[in-house]
């Protein structure tokens, strides 16, 4: 974590995903800034090592958990209503859930990963979007923060499904951050070059090499790096940015 202090006092927040890696080193600084929080995850062992590791890290907060499959529109609306009886109104999300599905190419890539992939990165942040800005709207504040990737500007080879996901995130991103123009809530997302995290072991060598050569850094990301970011979307200090994609790409992005 860096230095520098955002204000997320007393803000109820979501991060799904948020038991492992990217997601927890999000959900950590927002409990540091202040929130309380419930993080979102399907593996539920890990859900309980993070809570422990969030309780360490707030020093006066509340923090959550619920087990939810995102792509699940009824586990999702379960989760809304669990984490309301806990924290009370979801006044930040930042849908960071996400797999990376195989490395091949596009013509052999299996139908059923397809799917996978395109249900939980993109139909779940869809979901879980729809489900928190009912609420949001009501109280006309609202902050939505939607992990894409650089692949999705770009298109990553031997990476059909997660490209077009992210891809579809961006586009997601856009819609909502003109629909809610005009209320208190906000919708932007992070591109992100890949970040080191457990996701890596999805991942052939031959591609992650792939993924570092394309850095003008010559280095892959910080979880605390996308997190920093992440909670200054999160604050009310980004009330005029909407609809819009943050580059963290280490210099590759153009765009």
């Amino acid at each position: 974590m860096g230095a520098n202090t955002i204000d997320l006092n007393g803000r109820g927040g979501v991060v799904t995903g948020g038991a492992t890696g990217l997601g927890l080193a999000i959900a950590e600084r927002m409990v540091r800034s202040g929130a309380n929080v419930s993080i979102w995850d399907i593996d539920q062992g890990a859900l309980g090592k993070a809570l422990d590791t969030l309780r360490a890290a707030s020093a006066s907060g509340t923090v959550n958990a619920a087990i939810c499959d995102i792509s699940d529109p009824v586990a999702v609306d379960s989760a809304v209503a669990e984490t309301q009886d806990a924290l009370g109104d979801i006044e930040l999300v930042v849908n960071n859930a996400g797999i990376s599905g195989p490395n091949v190419p596009s013509w052999e890539y299996p139908i059923e990963d397809w799917r996978q992939v395109i249900n939980i990165d993109l139909t779940g942040t869809f979901l879980v979007s729809r489900a928190v800005i009912p609420g949001m709207l009501k109280k006309n504040y609202g902050r939505i923060v939607n992990v894409a990737s650089v692949a999705g500007k770009e298109g990553n080879p031997n990476a059909p499904a997660y490209s077009s996901a992210k891809a579809g995130v961006i586009g997601l991103t856009k819609t909502l951050g003109k629909e809610l123009a005009s209320t208190g809530v906000v919708v932007n997302c992070v591109a992100p070059a890949a970040v080191r995290t457990a996701i890596f072991d999805q991942m052939t060598q031959e591609h992650v090499d792939f993924m570092l050569s394309k850095i003008p850094m010559n280095r892959f990301g910080q979880p605390s790096e996308i997190a920093a970011l992440v909670a200054w979307l999160c604050s009310e200090d980004c009330s005029f940015s909407t609809g819009a994609v943050f580059d963290l790409s280490g210099g590759r992005a153009t765009y």
